[in-house]
């Protein structure tokens, strides 16, 4: 049973951040809806409205089959027109940004909600209007149906208006890089949170029992609740090796354990393990830095060249890299008071050195893109630190990057004002 419950998990993760599945669920209670309203007229609903509430109804068959037509087909073209918006919007974001965010503008459940919108009242008119009959007397149409057709379709022009809106603020790189800040920040603050109470004491794992994956993809979920009922039945505790996020190979290593596993058992645990093939930034932080160096290192690219957009997404990066300086570099999963599970992490060196690594190659020979990188620098080593080891690592990624900025900046007053702003921050680096 916890099987399934893990795989039907796993599928709605997957699915939930296709464009497609708000639109097809409410579609399908557009159908479901119409065979409702179906079933109330064959009640006499209508008829009962015509008797106490003639305004209400409409009582004329082709005057209601000419309402619906109209209404489907002004529709149709709405949906049209906003698919058509969205795969621009896809375009841009991909072309001007990063393909990164691809993921994360598809699964934006306003647009996909609105869509689905639509697709309910274009579904609920069909079948309707498949029930009126223009030779039937009035007590035979389905008037109040007809009516609420027409209400749906006043929702939908307000839904149209505000799609209109939001699509042209999505496309905004200021509202992109609040999204994933926003995003990484509430997930960064659950896993802080979580570790303010962690013990660190857990045993060596070097000798333990290794066993591997036989799935390939991004390992996204993991359901911890499951595997420390499985620790607790066979009295044992658990490595998990790759850190969450990243594309897992079929065959390497996936988790160790403390004691060794029957069959049955590892079966059990590998399907805990949820894996997908596209990255969301609620499920993995680092996504979010990845993201934001690709929309720095893509806007200081020689074909959009917008140092603009690039010392914008410097600022988010640095509040984002002040949040994950309070994080550990191991995560430890518990239950009253006892550690199961241990996680590796993306320690904080190797997460500092693959962003500057990017930046500095295409921003070094900017002296402005590098004194906001220095000053960026400056204000890291005044926050709180998990390790006091964090300082040294900004103070190396400090030094590479004026001794990058030297051999790719001519001007030697620029140069000269790089190390005045580096000396004022303290920032240690050779002369």
């Amino acid at each position: 049973m916890k099987q399934l419950f893990n795989r039907t998990i796993s599928f709605f993760n997957v699915v939930e951040s296709k464009i497609a599945f708000y639109p097809t669920l409410l579609a399908f209670f557009g159908f479901l809806f119409a065979m409702i309203m179906l079933f109330l007229e064959n009640k006499g609903v209508s008829k009962y409205l015509i008797e106490h509430a003639p305004i209400l109804v409409v009582d004329n068959g082709d005057t209601a089959m000419t309402i619906l037509s109209s209404l489907i087909s002004g529709l149709i073209s709405v949906v049209v027109f906003s698919f058509s918006m969205v795969m621009l919007l896809l375009s841009q974001a991909s072309s001007n940004y990063s393909p990164r965010l691809l993921p994360g503008l598809i699964s934006d459940r306003r647009h996909q909600v609105i869509l689905g919108i639509y697709l309910f009242t274009i579904l609920y008119c069909i079948f309707v209007l498949f029930s009126i009959q223009p030779t039937g007397d009035k007590y035979q149409i389905p008037g109040f149906s007809v009516l609420l057709g027409i209400i749906e379709t006043v929702v939908c022009i307000y839904a149209f208006i505000y799609f209109i809106h939001n699509i042209s603020q999505s496309i905004q790189i200021s509202n992109i890089l609040q999204r994933i800040f926003e995003t990484a920040r509430e997930r960064l603050t659950v896993l802080i949170d979580k570790e303010e109470n962690e013990m660190d004491d857990f045993p060596d794992t070097e000798d333990w029992y290794e066993y591997h994956s036989e799935n390939s993809g991004y390992l996204q979920n993991i359901s911890f609740t499951n595997l420390i009922d499985i620790c607790e039945e066979e009295d044992t505790q658990l490595h998990i090796l790759p850190i969450k996020g990243i594309f897992v190979l079929n065959g390497i290593p996936l988790f160790k354990s403390k004691k060794e596993l029957d069959e049955d058992t590892v079966k059990k645990v590998l399907s805990n393990f949820n894996f997908a093939r596209e990255e969301l930034v609620s499920d993995n932080y680092t996504l979010a830095f990845k993201q934001i160096t690709e929309i720095i290192v893509k806007a200081m690219s020689p074909g959009i060249n917008d140092p603009g957009t690039a010392i914008n997404g410097i600022d988010y990066l640095t509040e984002l890299m002040g949040i994950r300086m309070r994080k550990k570099d191991t995560s430890k999963i518990k239950r009253d008071d006892q550690i199961y599970i241990k996680l590796n992490t993306v320690d904080f060196d190797d997460l500092i050195y693959n962003i500057m690594a990017s930046i500095r190659t295409y921003c070094k020979h900017d002296v402005v893109i590098v004194q906001k990188l220095l000053l960026m620098f400056h204000y890291l080593k005044k926050q709180q630190t998990q390790k006091s080891s964090y300082c040294e690592v900004l103070d190396k990624e400090a030094a590479n990057l004026i001794k990058d900025a030297e051999e790719s900046i001519e001007n030697q007053v620029d140069i000269e004002r790089v190390k005045k702003l580096a000396n004022t921050f303290k920032l240690k680096y050779q002369n």
